[in-house]
């Protein structure tokens, strides 16, 4: 009994910040999407108006295109890429500790400190990309080109995380399993397709889930490298919560659209977890 309230403790410090800064903001925020509020006057009940307002917004489609182009090809890139890099370095080729430093080194980079490297190394006028390539793109300014240098940069920083992930997954693969395929005459490649795939599912689920999720709540990069622009190419649903709330002030609607983004997630993790079985 001592040692259970001990453990008790030990926890009541995590489970009080848990509690005070996000049990209690998921219940503020959901009662604040049904209210119109401006931080400074009173908070008056509008029930569903909120909802109905954000979905009938004509930029809402757009908003809600790009976000789902920005995770869906994020999501992609950031599971096949890592998972062919993962299945060479399992192989313990020479050096693979230090690729492995590598490629994780920008996951633990700040976001924004990423962002502005990147924006520099975009830049029109002094960027590294147009000087090598010889060109004169805008890109960041360009609404064909920002949402593909977004995607590219959100998937570099993703790769060596997944790649961690995925190296986690070959290692509860039992060895013995390869050497019997062998001996029956499979190829490397009948291997991979037969074996490893089907063997690390869930890890692949795993990726594909915390990959998506992430990408759906892309944020910094967007602020930093292109504000939602040009001319709401890279406006994404998170940044528009942020807009709602920071630049409108209208509290309401930025929640809202919070639940909205909430819900979708939900449903595409719910599909997915079905799609995985």
């Amino acid at each position: 009994m001592e040692k259970s309230k001990c453990g008790l403790f030990f926890v009541l410090p995590a489970v009080i910040g848990t509690f005070i800064f996000i049990i209690i903001p998921i219940f503020c925020s959901f009662a604040l999407s049904f209210t119109e509020w401006d931080l400074l006057n009173e908070i008056k009940f509008v029930g569903f108006d909120n909802y109905k307002a954000v979905l009938c917004e004509k930029e809402f489609l757009q908003i809600l295109i790009n976000t789902f182009v920005y995770a869906i090809s994020t999501t992609l890139f950031a599971v096949f890429i890592p998972l062919g890099i993962a299945a060479i370095l399992n192989n313990k080729i020479r050096g693979a500790e230090i690729f492995k430093t590598i490629y994780f080194l920008p996951f633990i980079t700040p976001a924004v400190v990423i962002a502005i490297v990147w924006a520099w190394i975009f830049d029109p006028n002094i960027g590294l990309v147009n000087s090598l390539l010889k060109t004169n793109y805008t890109w960041l300014f360009d609404t064909h080109l920002a949402m593909p240098v977004l995607i590219f940069v959100s998937v570099w920083k993703l790769i060596g995380y997944n790649i961690i992930l995925f190296l986690t997954g070959f290692a509860t693969i039992n060895p013995n399993i390869y050497e019997a395929a062998k001996i029956d005459g499979a190829d490397e490649f009948q291997v991979f397709k037969n074996i490893t795939l089907p063997l690390l599912k869930p890890t692949t689920y795993f990726v594909i889930l915390v990959t998506a999720i992430s990408s759906f709540q892309v944020f910094d990069l967007i602020y930093v490298m292109t504000s939602g622009g040009p001319n709401d190419a890279t406006n994404v649903i998170v940044y528009s919560i942020y807009k709602y709330a920071f630049e409108y002030f209208d509290i309401g609607k930025s929640c809202a659209l919070a639940y909205i983004l909430f819900f979708i997630i939900l449903i595409l993790a719910i599909l997915q977890r079905k799609l995985c079985k």
